[in-house]
């Protein structure tokens, strides 16, 4: 069951990253505007030196892949290569069909967008990640909560990064192409944000368990976070811990198999629009 969980997993990274390169290279970019994040910066590249994209694309995500080895593991970065890859691929592919949408360029766009989002929205749902700067925010925010054992949200550093690539298009390329693109990233962000629950903002996972002390254990030397641990009892089962602990939505994968490990252990995950102090 959970081999064919697991492939399922690389087939749904596959298709979503199919998704995102159909709606790049045939509705968005050729309606003047472009994709979000990472991406991004590999179009504003290509539109000014008139190098091929789709390499670009895949160059430009290398470095963040190696960032994503050393902070989220084995596992996320097969699956953000593959995510990378297939998206590299399509675009090539798709790059070479003649297509035109017929249509205002506002609503191919926004129709693109949706397309983007839908296909991101299944590769991060599955582990994967053809995006950057979701990358980075999750390295920024990882370092400032291992330094001030706060959480934070992703949103301020995706917002920031985001906001960089659309004023470079405005002022490298034409303001029409940032407004459509800006176009672009609201709808596919607002696609994302149905489909995964806010992957940005933090994760509280509640864990009932009567392992208490090897779970904590195994989260804090897989993902350097802490618990909070309160005695509990259940109907049938008895005497348990109800352990509480806040991560990213790119640390749920290693969360599950942490769980996954410890039998007789079940979770439950929420979002958290914001923790007072």
């Amino acid at each position: 069951m959970k081999k064919t969980q697991g492939i399922l997993q690389y087939i749904f990274i596959v298709v979503g990253a199919i998704m995102a390169s159909f709606a790049v290279a045939l509705i968005i970019l050729p309606n003047d505007a472009i994709d979000y994040g990472t991406a991004g910066v590999a179009i504003i590249i290509s539109k000014l030196t008139g190098l091929s994209l789709a390499p670009l694309v895949f160059l430009v995500f290398i470095p963040f892949i190696i960032a994503g080895h050393v902070v989220l593991g084995k596992s996320f970065t097969i699956k953000a290569t593959l995510g990378s890859l297939t998206y590299t691929l399509g675009i090539h592919f798709f790059e070479e069909i003649p297509f035109e949408l017929n249509t205002e360029h506002f609503l191919a766009v926004a129709f693109g967008g949706a397309i983007l989002g839908a296909g991101l929205s299944l590769i991060l749902r599955n582990g994967g990640c053809i995006d950057g700067s979701e990358i980075l925010a999750n390295i920024v925010v990882k370092r400032l909560s291992d330094k001030t054992g706060r959480n934070y949200s992703m949103t301020p550093v995706l917002l920031a990064f985001n906001a960089l690539v659309y004023f470079t298009v405005f002022f490298t390329i034409d303001m029409t192409a940032a407004l459509l693109s800006l176009l672009v990233y609201v709808v596919a962000t607002t696609v994302i944000d149905h489909y995964t629950d806010h992957f940005e903002a933090i994760k509280q996972v509640t864990i009932i368990t009567q392992d208490p002390d090897n779970i904590i254990k195994d989260i804090k030397e897989k993902l350097n976070k802490t618990c909070t641990i309160m005695d509990s009892r259940g109907a049938i089962a008895g005497e348990n811990n109800t352990l509480i602990c806040y991560i990213s939505y790119f640390e749920l994968p290693i969360m599950k198999d942490i769980i996954s490990n410890h039998s007789g252990s079940f979770s439950t995950v929420s979002t958290i629009d914001e923790i007072l102090r």
